[in-house]
């Protein structure tokens, strides 16, 4: 039985960028309206028209500049609950220093590295990537991992039974394949990784292009999360401004805002921000 729409509503992926930063090797011109400069006022913008009054800002480059950016809007901004930023996950050492700078900032909350452009699908199988994801957890950091599927996701899994105080975030469900024959080869390894109790999900950069955007061409997906995690270890997610692209902020926040509303009201609180306060350690109120 669904319930009242919860008072407060977490988006816990959103982007801020600027190509003129140079830090952005994936954003080129052929992405069309994505290479453009996305800022804090846009995205405020965005969340307030969908009735979403919090978000956390995550990583788009391996740089610290990035990182740094973020903080700084976080300082500025009171809507920002937290960020995101990057650490080398294959240097421990320096990954520790970064942590004691980032941690001066109380909006920083988590860590994530672009790995899903690594051309390496053991990456976070490495020696020193596993010592790095140890230092996470001795400081009870989370980690992202991004666009799992079909290359990262059995190194995630195996980080996250590697390390089981470390708390692993699956961005973007780990991209499932809607409309494709690998779709149910997603659905056995989202369900392998979320039987370590350590993993949690978000619901969030699910648009595919060429394929429909619906609350029903959704639901498949949402089904087998809703099932692998429970409402209690997923969070929802924008993955804004990648959805310029589709259907817009307003057109996300519907789809999955529909598939949120059958549940019930302590379920949906769950999806809404109880999970990403949870995960991320935030001072939230709902």
């Amino acid at each position: 039985m669904s319930g009242p729409l919860p008072a407060l509503r977490l988006d816990a992926h959103v982007h801020l960028w600027d190509p003129s930063a140079g830090v952005y090797p994936w954003l080129t011109p052929d992405l069309g309206p994505l290479y453009d400069r996305f800022t804090a006022g846009q995205a405020a913008f965005q969340l307030a028209g969908a009735g979403v009054s919090r978000a956390v800002l995550v990583q788009a480059a391996d740089s610290a500049v990035d990182t740094q950016s973020m903080l700084d809007v976080a300082e500025a901004h009171d809507w920002v609950a937290g960020v995101v930023g990057w650490v080398n996950l294959e240097d421990p050492a320096g990954a520790a220093q970064a942590l004691e700078r980032w941690s001066e900032s109380p909006a920083f909350c988590g860590v994530r590295q672009l790995v899903h452009d690594d051309a390496r699908d053991d990456v976070l199988d490495l020696p020193a990537v596993r010592g790095t994801l140890k230092v996470l957890a001795a400081q009870d950091v989370p980690l992202d991992v991004p666009d799992a599927f079909p290359r990262q996701l059995g190194g995630a899994t195996r980080a996250a039974a590697a390390v089981p105080d470390l708390v692993v975030v699956v961005d973007h469900l780990a991209k499932p394949p809607r409309g494709t024959d690998a779709f149910t080869v997603w659905e056995r390894d989202l369900r392998e990784i979320a039987r370590h109790d350590n993993v949690v999900a978000k619901v969030s950069g699910l648009e595919l292009a060429g394929q429909p955007w619906t609350v029903e061409a959704v639901r498949p997906a949402w089904d087998i999360a809703l099932d692998a995690f429970g409402p209690e270890r997923l969070m929802f997610g924008s993955d804004w401004p990648m959805t310029v692209t589709g259907e817009g902020y307003a057109g996300t926040v519907s789809v999955v805002g529909s598939l949120i509303a059958e549940l019930s009201s302590n379920e949906q609180a769950d999806v809404w921000w109880r999970t990403g306060s949870r995960t991320y350690h935030l001072d939230l109120t709902g």
